[in-house]
């Protein structure tokens, strides 16, 4: 099963810039935690993709298994894995967020 699923969810990174897997979508967030990270972006002013796990089982449980981290929510920009929530707040905190779409050329 990993392997179809992994297939997929590299497609859906390399589709666009910012990626953004998390519970509910960035106008109805399921948790907390991935609110956290869509209001990070969105103060940033960074258009992203997002792909809500809780429709999708099989996305749910090969994002953790594809980027080797268990929870739920996953920062992706330019197909590499930033993080969840905590790690995006404190990047963004220190700059460090801003610095890396700007390096990586994602437009804000």
């Amino acid at each position: 099963m990993a392997e179809p699923i992994h297939a997929t969810i590299d497609e859906q990174i390399k589709k666009d810039d910012v990626v953004l897997y998390m519970k509910g979508t960035p106008v109805f967030p399921m948790c907390g935690f991935s609110a956290g990270v869509v209001q990070v972006l969105s103060q940033l002013d960074v258009k992203f993709q997002a792909y809500n796990v809780l429709d999708d089982q099989d996305i749910r449980e090969g994002i953790k298994s594809y980027s080797n981290w268990p929870t739920i929510p996953q920062l992706y920009v330019k197909g590499e894995f930033v993080g969840g929530f905590d790690i995006v707040r404190e990047m963004a905190e220190s700059g460090e967020l801003q610095a890396m779409l700007e390096e990586k050329g994602v437009a804000a």
